[in-house]
């Protein structure tokens, strides 16, 4: 991807973030648990970009979502069980880029009049079923392996767990590329291909494996 066009996206994305928090706290989505967002605010469509939507962009954005704020769940514990500066480093990262993300899609899924994920994994109000049926995600006693372990033992179980996170979301916006028909959300699924594709490089070589 060109560079400048892909930094092009991620602006037009954050703008669109900021707007988003506006919508969701409107909403009283921030502090619910179990409850989704069924209609769009009035003022929600002059912030979202315009163009013609699919349900394979529903899907994308209402999966990525809860794909996302489980990502963020595993970089928070980072900040106080990793050991390598490294990892924490990385867990920061992942955190900056695909919290902004969440908003995005959330004020896309609020204009289109769609459910918008809620609770802190993500998966609360909506029927996923089993997380760990998604791609990439972890079930659930995964997670508490990861909250039970600490320092390198930790260290090595998130660049592992993180990697196959990661490899679940470029399928799914592989799919939201080949099937979508909402051009933001396109770019949005060419933008995290081109990242997580990075960070799983970098993962790999921290764990000594490529």
């Amino acid at each position: 991807m060109n560079a400048n066009a892909s930094l092009t996206r991620r602006t037009t994305l954050a703008a669109t973030a900021a707007a988003a928090a506006l919508v969701l706290a409107a909403c009283g989505g921030n502090g619910d648990t179990g409850t989704a967002v069924t209609s769009p605010s009035p003022t929600t469509s002059a912030s979202v970009p315009a163009g013609e939507h699919n349900q394979a962009d529903v899907t994308f954005a209402q999966g990525m979502i809860p794909h996302h704020r489980q990502a963020i769940v595993m970089a928070d514990m980072a900040e106080t069980r990793a050991s390598s500066s490294n990892v924490k480093a990385l867990a920061a990262q992942i955190k900056k880029a695909q919290d902004p993300e969440i908003k995005t899609m959330s004020a896309w899924l609020t204009a289109w009049g769609e459910n918008v994920p809620q609770g802190m994994d993500g998966m609360d109000g909506m029927d996923h079923g089993d997380p760990s049926s998604m791609p990439g995600m972890m079930d659930n006693q995964q997670m508490d392996d990861m909250r039970d372990a600490s320092g390198k033992a930790f260290d090595t179980m998130f660049l592992t767990m993180m990697i196959e996170h990661h490899e679940g979301a470029i399928e799914m916006a592989e799919t939201e590329k080949k099937q979508g028909a909402y051009a933001p959300a396109k770019d949005l699924a060419d933008d995290i291909i081109t990242a997580q594709t990075a960070e799983i490089t970098q993962m790999r070589k921290m764990l000594g494996t490529s």
